[in-house]
């Protein structure tokens, strides 16, 4: 096969229906050491792929540019977020927003995307699961006061008041107050 231009890349990634052509696309992106997270955009959002082929795609680009996992993490949840709800893959947005935060614990977007993505009539993903992923990260993150607000949020939809008003009552402590402005003169 002879080798494709980043162009050709780009087409098969956005237009190809094909799986074999797009693997193949695949890997010589990854042979010509592409690490352009823009280009593998186009590729999480080919609607003619599978969310096991996404994953698929998704994890071997991960494990070959440790340096763009974080996004491509933070594309596919948002991917199955987005365009595969309809088949409740909920549970695989999460999964992808974990891994986002597992590559970068100390940003609050992949728990708050996460705290997002709650469809309350479905009732996915579960809350349960929501939660401790979001104390999880108000333990990483270094202004927490943003997790606790939804996880006080994430409280009042399950019922427990008690809880609601602790991360209330923490996110109002861990707000930052505007700084004092010198008086006109």
């Amino acid at each position: 096969m002879s080798k494709l231009t980043i162009d050709e890349i780009r087409k098969r990634f956005d237009s190809s229906k094909e799986f074999n052509e797009i693997f193949d696309a695949f890997e010589q992106a990854l042979e010509q050491h592409v690490d352009d997270i823009e280009v593998y955009k186009l590729l999480f959002w080919n609607n003619s792929l599978k969310a096991e082929e996404l994953c698929l795609f998704g994890e071997k680009l991960a494990k070959e540019f440790t340096h763009i996992s974080y996004d491509a993490y933070m594309w596919l949840a948002n991917v199955f977020e987005v365009t595969h709800s309809v088949y409740d893959n909920y549970e695989l947005a999460l999964r992808y927003y974990r891994k986002a935060a597992d590559a970068k614990p100390d940003v609050p977007e992949p728990y708050l995307d996460a705290a997002d993505c709650y469809e309350h009539d479905l009732k996915i993903p579960p809350l349960h699961s929501l939660i401790d992923f979001l104390k999880q990260g108000a333990g990483t993150v270094p202004q927490p006061y943003v997790l606790h607000k939804r996880l006080a949020n994430l409280y009042e939809l399950a019922g427990n008041d008690e809880m609601s008003k602790y991360f209330k009552r923490k996110a109002e402590e861990g707000t930052p107050q505007p700084p004092d402005l010198p008086p006109d003169r």
